[in-house]
């Protein structure tokens, strides 16, 4: 006969429960009121990835999407050994340099019980975001300087040089002599070949960008972030911060693409 095993579970003391730290894989937050509610989880992990993906269109009405990007990836290939990556390491040639992007959350907000909007993205996030992009509706955390040397915000517009955060198909600095036709001042958005995502320290190092981000809204909205709101229009938006100050004439070149992929396939991803 094999004898019993007897075993009593003894409840923890209020002490040692105070001793004892953790924090929810999911964690939900939700804020407002039942006329206008946001509804937000959270992931509490680390997500490091280098992904590609031959065709990204968002919103697309027929006549054009709201986000369209070719060959979009997320982190790249190192290339060189010696060079320090946004993240302040080196990295072996061929190995992975991955985007990194800290706590995932999906937000949904209620204007009365109905659902006008959501959004997904990270909490922190810092890599590389490289594309095609052909069409951009949102907004481009981007520095320029000009030709006097003052920094200024990059302004997205349209092929008629008209500021504008729908569809936008171009980039550069809103001033008066600015002619996107004509490339004075302005270019393609598909000059931006890879952009870095984080925000910049002002010693030369990366740290992670918190406001990265995609929504999806049925109306005007504004999503919190922690350096105050983003507004959103109708349609889809992408909020792309980065850690990037190009003059004119960079803009003008391009930014050329980072490596994304190991196989040369002819399409300038090698």
């Amino acid at each position: 006969m094999v004898p019993a095993a007897l075993a009593d579970l003894d409840p923890l003391s209020d002490q040692a429960m105070g001793e004892v730290r953790g924090q929810a894989m999911v964690a939900m937050d939700v804020t407002g009121t039942e006329a206008a509610r946001r509804t937000r989880v959270t992931l509490g992990l680390d997500a490091e990835v280098q992904t590609n993906v031959d065709s990204v269109a968002l919103g697309d009405t027929g006549d054009g999407s709201d986000v369209a990007v070719e060959h979009l990836s997320l982190g790249h290939i190192s290339t060189d050994a010696s060079t320090v990556q946004l993240d302040g390491q080196t990295y072996a040639v061929n190995e992975i340099v991955p985007f990194v992007g800290k706590d995932p959350y999906f937000e949904v907000a209620e204007q009365s019980g109905e659902v006008v909007g959501f959004r997904v993205g990270f909490n922190q996030a810092r890599g590389t975001f490289s594309g095609d992009f052909n069409q951009f509706s949102g907004q481009l955390g981007l520095d320029l300087v000009d030709d006097s040397g003052t920094v200024v915000p990059a302004t997205l517009f349209d092929g008629q040089t008209n500021a504008t955060n729908h569809r936008a198909t171009h980039v550069g600095i809103d001033e008066a002599g600015t002619d996107c036709s004509a490339g004075t001042q302005c270019a393609p958005l598909t000059n931006l070949k890879t952009l870095d995502v984080g925000d910049a320290n002002g010693d030369g190092t990366v740290g992670f960008a918190t406001d990265f981000f995609i929504g999806f809204q049925e109306q005007a909205l504004d999503w919190q972030t922690p350096e105050g709101s983003v507004s959103a229009q109708p349609g889809v938006h992408l909020n792309l911060p980065t850690a990037m100050q190009l003059d004119l004439q960079t803009l003008q070149d391009g930014v050329p693409r980072a490596r994304t992929e190991y196989i040369d396939r002819g399409q300038g991803l090698f």
